[in-house]
C-alpha cells in the first residue's frame, strides 16, 4: 500500500483508540482506524465502566485526564440509551480513596463528591466517599463510539500490524493506541497485563455502585449496576495472561460482594468475564519519528482507567498530531 501523507492511521479499536480517532476526525483530519479485534472483543468491552482514576500512573496527569473524561461522559449521560453513559450515585470506601496529594484535584473538582457519613458506609468501613459519577455500559458505549467515528468521516479496517514501521509505510501520521499489543508492536516490554475477572448477575434491586479497591491489591470488591445486570468484581492479578474464568475466583468475588449486598448471594449468574488491563509503569503519551519518516504519537499503558482518561488523552493526541514538525 502506498503511503498517504495526509492520512492519520490509528492502531487499536478499544475505547482509547476509538476516542482518539474521533477526536482527530472531528478536528478535521482524515482518519483510518485499524484494529486486529472487533471492539466487542477488546479489553474495553469487559471493563466495569466507572469513571474514576484506578491503577494508572503518573497520577497527577491521570487526574487531569480523568476530569476531562468526567466532563465528556457526564454530558453523554444526558443521552444514556444512545451513548451508554449514565450518572449514578455510589460509595468509594477508604481503601480506594487514597490520601495521595495527586488525587486532591479529583476530590476537589468532581461535582458533589463528599465524605460519606457513617450511616452511608457498609459494616467494617469507617471512612469513604460519596459521589455521583458516570457509569458506562461499555458494549453500548463502544457501539456509540463506532457510530460517531463513522459520522465524522473516519473509516475502519480489521487486520493486524506486525510493526510500527509497517504502519508508517501506509500513512504520514500513526497514532499507536494498541494497549497490551504495544508490548510486541513497539516493542515495549514495560507493558504488562493486569488480569481482571468479574461476574455478571441479575440485578436483585441494587441501584447504587460500590467500590472498595486498593490500587495495589490483587483482590478487589466492586458492585456496578448496569442495564444488562450487576457487574461484580474483581481481581487485579499482575502478569497473568489467562482469559479463562476461574470458578473458585468467581465464587470468592460473589462472596465478597454479598457481604455488602446480601441479595447478591442468591442472584442468578448471567456471565463470567476476564479482561487483561494494559498496565505500564506510566502511560506513554509521547511522539517520535518512525524509521521512514512517519510521525508517531503513542497513547497506551492506561491500566485500569482507559474509559476514564480516554477523552483527556485524546485531546493531547490531537495536539501532538497538530504539532508534528515538518519532514
Amino acid at each position: 500500500m502506498r503511503i498517504n501523507a495526509s492520512e492519520v492511521l490509528v492502531i487499536g479499536g478499544g475505547v482509547v483508540g476509538l476516542t482518539s480517532a474521533i477526536a482527530l476526525a472531528e478536528d478535521g483530519h482524515r482518519v483510518r482506524l485499524v484494529s486486529r479485534d472487533r471492539a466487542d472483543d477488546t479489553t474495553s468491552a469487559v471493563a466495569g465502566g466507572l469513571c474514576w482514576p484506578y491503577r494508572i500512573q503518573p497520577q497527577a496527569q491521570a487526574v487531569r485526564w480523568s476530569l476531562r473524561g468526567f466532563e465528556v461522559l457526564a454530558a453523554l449521560a444526558e443521552r444514556p440509551e444512545e451513548t451508554g453513559s449514565r450518572m449514578m450515585t455510589g460509595t468509594m470506601t477508604e481503601t480506594a480513596a487514597s490520601s495521595d496529594d495527586a488525587l486532591t484535584a479529583w476530590y476537589d473538582t468532581v461535582p458533589g463528591l463528599r465524605q460519606a457519613r457513617p450511616d452511608e458506609l457498609p459494616a467494617g468501613h469507617t471512612t469513604g466517599w460519596r459521589a455521583r459519577t458516570p457509569l458506562v455500559d461499555m458494549p453500548a458505549h463502544l457501539r456509540y463510539l463506532e457510530r460517531r467515528l463513522a459520522a465524522a468521516g473516519g473509516t475502519r479496517e480489521r487486520r493486524p500490524f506486525t510493526s510500527l514501521k509497517e504502519a508508517g509505510e501506509e500513512a504520514g501520521t500513526v497514532v499507536n493506541c494498541s494497549g497490551l499489543g504495544a508490548r510486541e508492536l513497539v516493542p515495549d516490554p514495560q507493558v504488562q497485563p493486569v488480569q481482571g475477572q468479574l461476574v455478571v448477575v441479575a440485578n436483585p434491586g441494587i441501584d447504587e455502585w460500590f467500590v472498595s479497591a486498593d490500587g495495589g491489591a490483587s483482590d478487589t470488591t466492586y458492585v456496578l449496576p448496569q442495564p444488562f445486570g450487576v457487574v461484580l468484581g474483581g481481581t487485579a492479578r499482575e502478569h497473568a495472561w489467562s482469559r479463562e474464568p476461574d470458578p473458585a475466583v468467581a465464587e470468592a468475588i460473589v462472596a465478597r460482594c454479598a457481604r455488602h449486598f446480601p441479595a447478591l448471594e442468591s442472584a442468578r449468574v448471567l456471565e463470567h468475564r476476564v479482561g487483561l488491563r494494559p498496565a505500564r509503569t506510566a502511560v506513554r503519551l509521547a511522539a517520535e519519528r518512525l524509521p521512514g519518516g512517519a510521525w508517531c504519537v503513542h497513547n497506551y499503558g492506561h491500566g485500569g482507567a482507559g474509559v476514564t482518561v480516554a477523552w483527556g488523552c485524546a485531546d493531547e493526541v490531537v495536539r501532538k498530531v497538530r504539532e508534528a514538525p515538518a519532514r
